[in-house]
């Protein structure tokens, strides 16, 4: 394509979940598809064979409703269980008491990806992979972005929703290694809990199991946080050994865990800054990389395209632009300072964790407070 094929309103780097849903949006409140791009270095192919598991909360669900990318196979979590490995206190956050169909969901990355995809084609929504933005240049007219087989595509605005992992990103204004390492995989158990996460706490970080839905039988997500020399030893781990390490660290609420996917890990950091310029703008992980305690990161993003597609949908300006960080702020500060706090705490063998099982014991007896906690990962910072 010629770059006159591409004289966009708003160009999208990134073409994920949170890029194709921006892109989507803005259609939806009425931007013209032929304004708006999609550039993406990965095949789309790619994308749909990607097995990771995430985590969309109910708000999510709303922001996808609202351009038609629901329904979707995803399992459904009406409860979730938060307890720490060992000790006294737990909390049970149940969707019956916030008055929701289900908490959140967990889905298979390559799903999500794919009707996403199948949203923005049926829009009219151009994208341009496998391509790379080699450079970026900026003046007061528009952003040019020129790609790596030397393509070039105008546009009024540039929003960057490339995020890539933590340790392979630019550094952003506050930065912190929590000398963890994520070992992912999918598992059986032999008494699993329909509908029901989990989030336990252990010495060395949370360890989180997500309900999912597999070929003949309930697995589960997880996410096992731990330091890297752990990482190692349990990726090479034969499965019984690794089921039987994982039956320690979680215990027998679950029974016996009977199977497992292949495991795969990757580093955990805080990486978090606006990164914005006067025609630019940066959203979800490209924006703020986070913990995966909690699940916050997908759906800080999906708002972050909510909110940017409403503003942009009126006027595709800097002043737009300028209006989106201010709106954003508040909800951006919290939930990653939220999940930061949670992160050091819990990489941390000290006293400060030996406050955790009175907390949830208190958490669980205090119904406002468990309802604001849930409120939170569901929607995020409201406002008044």
């Amino acid at each position: 394509m010629e770059a006159r094929e591409h004289n966009l309103d708003v160009a999208i780097c990134g073409a994920g979940p949170v890029g194709m849903a921006l892109a989507a949006l803005l259609v939806q409140r009425g931007m013209p598809a032929q304004r708006v791009g999609l550039v993406d270095a990965k095949p789309l192919s790619a994308s749909l064979a990607d097995p990771r598991s995430i985590a969309l909360s109910y708000g999510s669900r709303q922001v996808l409703e609202a351009i038609g990318a629901w329904p979707m196979a995803a399992t459904p979590i009406h409860e979730i269980h938060v307890s720490r490995r060992g000790h006294f206190g737990r909390s049970m956050i149940d969707c019956a008491e916030q008055k929701v169909p289900a908490l959140g969901y967990v889905a298979r990355y390559g799903d999500v990806a794919g009707i996403l995809a199948s949203v923005c084609e049926r829009m009219g929504i151009a994208v341009i992979r496998p391509a790379r933005v080699a450079a970026k240049t900026e003046d007061s007219d528009g952003v040019v972005l020129t790609l790596d087989d030397e393509r070039t595509i105008g546009a009024r605005l540039a929003v960057q929703a490339e995020g890539g992992v933590f340790g392979a990103q630019p550094a952003r204004e506050l930065q912190r290694d929590y000398g963890q390492t994520a070992v992912i995989a999918r598992v059986s158990a032999s008494l699993p809990v329909a509908h029901r996460a989990y989030e336990r706490f252990t010495e060395e970080g949370p360890l989180a199991l997500l309900p999912q839905d597999g070929d003949d039988r309930q697995q589960y997500a997880l996410v096992w946080c731990t330091r890297p020399a752990r990482a190692q030893e349990l990726l090479a781990l034969d499965d019984a050994q690794f089921l039987a390490q994982l039956g320690e660290a979680f215990g027998a609420r679950l029974g016996r865990f009977t199977g497992t996917t292949r495991r795969v890990s990757y580093p955990l950091g805080l990486n978090a800054g606006e990164a914005a310029t006067e025609r630019t703008v940066a959203i979800g992980n490209a924006a703020q990389t986070l913990h995966p305690v909690a699940g916050q990161g997908l759906n800080l993003g999906l708002r972050d395209a909510a909110v940017l597609a409403r503003l942009l949908a009126r006027d595709a300006s800097p002043a737009a632009l300028a209006r989106f960080a201010q709106e954003r702020k508040a909800d951006r500060k919290l939930v990653v300072s939220l999940t930061d706090t949670m992160a050091r705490v819990f990489a941390n063998n000290d006293r400060s964790q030996a406050l955790l099982g009175l907390g949830l014991g208190l958490l669980d007896t205090f119904t406002p407070a468990r309802s604001l906690l849930a409120e939170t990962m569901m929607f995020g910072h409201r406002g008044k």
